[in-house]
């Protein structure tokens, strides 16, 4: 099923230029139509591009009439542009069917679409770092994605570590929400984070020593947002490195010092979302459902559709 895709790029400048294009081939292997926009590979200091170059590429994506806009890579930067992204107009482009995909610092702009709008998007694959690996993209991440391309998405499942296993089934429903821990943490009194009450909050990050990611955590449970959920789903924290002053501090120990403090809250580990090759796409926005029995995890929205 071909679709338009449009490429775009609202964070870091993309150094990684082969990557880019590996990405871009292998979407149109798959038999898409992939439109770069063209400051695409636009650069100023970090940026793909100085802040009103990248707004305007927001814009565009949204004006594209395509079906999934796509960002090159995560990074930094959208933040700094928030106030200026007109998100009623992003908001009717998703209305009218394109599909904003992204992670990392898309998370921003995920959370302030939701903010103002309750607009949807998804969390998943970017084209340089998913699509544009040297040898073959993940199986996983790309089947995933072709289901959300088609539309015949309907749920994800992971098996959670032993110690989580449930006695006891659990089922609970939420609007899903979430993504990069860091960018989310940074958004804690702005006017673009959600409110978020009651739903399930997702959180990955990549390069956060477990101290760091314990610190953000700590934003969010002072802030009163942990204690608000249905649930808390961890996903992966990769490439920090332990310190020898650490004497036993690792990221085991935040997930059990966050249940601690977390009594009424289920917190679970293991989802495969985050800067890792094995991805999973998340309808971030969406009301889902999470069911745990045993050691199975399983987040579910088709049937809501």
């Amino acid at each position: 099923m071909t679709k338009h895709i449009y490429i775009y790029s609202p964070s870091s400048a993309v150094r990684n230029k082969d990557a880019l294009r590996r990405g871009v081939a292998r979407l149109k292997a798959l038999g898409h139509e992939v439109e770069l926009d063209p400051t695409a590979l636009a650069s100023h200091m970090r940026f793909a591009g100085d802040d009103e170059t990248r707004v305007a590429a927001v814009h565009r994506a949204a004006a594209s009439g395509a079906d999934i806009a796509m960002t090159t890579r995560g990074g930094y930067g959208l933040t700094r542009i928030l106030p200026a992204i007109r998100y009623k107009a992003v908001a009717k482009a998703i209305g009218r069917g394109t599909v904003f995909v992204g992670l990392s610092d898309f998370t921003a702009l995920q959370m302030a679409l939701l903010a103002e709008t309750g607009a949807p998007t998804w969390a998943g694959p970017a084209v340089g770092e998913d699509f544009g690996v040297e040898g073959e993209p993940d199986d996983v991440m790309q089947a995933c994605f072709e289901d959300l391309v088609s539309g015949q998405g309907e749920g994800t499942g992971w098996r959670l570590p032993a110690k989580e296993a449930r006695d006891k089934a659990l089922e609970v429903s939420g609007r899903l929400w979430g993504g990069n821990l860091a960018v989310l943490s940074s958004m804690v009194g702005t006017r673009w984070l959600p409110k978020g009450k009651g739903g399930i909050l997702f959180l990955e990050d990549v390069s956060e020593h477990p101290y760091r990611i314990e610190r953000m955590l700590t934003q969010l449970l002072h802030a009163g947002i942990l204690a608000q959920q249905k649930a808390i789903v961890l996903g992966q924290f990769t490439n920090y490195k332990p310190y020898p002053h650490d004497k036993g501090f690792k990221l085991q120990t935040v997930v059990d010092w966050l249940r601690q403090q977390l009594q009424k809250v289920p917190v679970f580990t293991g989802l495969p979302f985050g800067h890792v090759p094995t991805k999973v796409c998340l309808p971030v926005g969406t009301k889902v459902d999470l069911a745990v029995e045993g050691r199975d995890a399983f987040l579910l929205w088709g049937h809501r559709h």
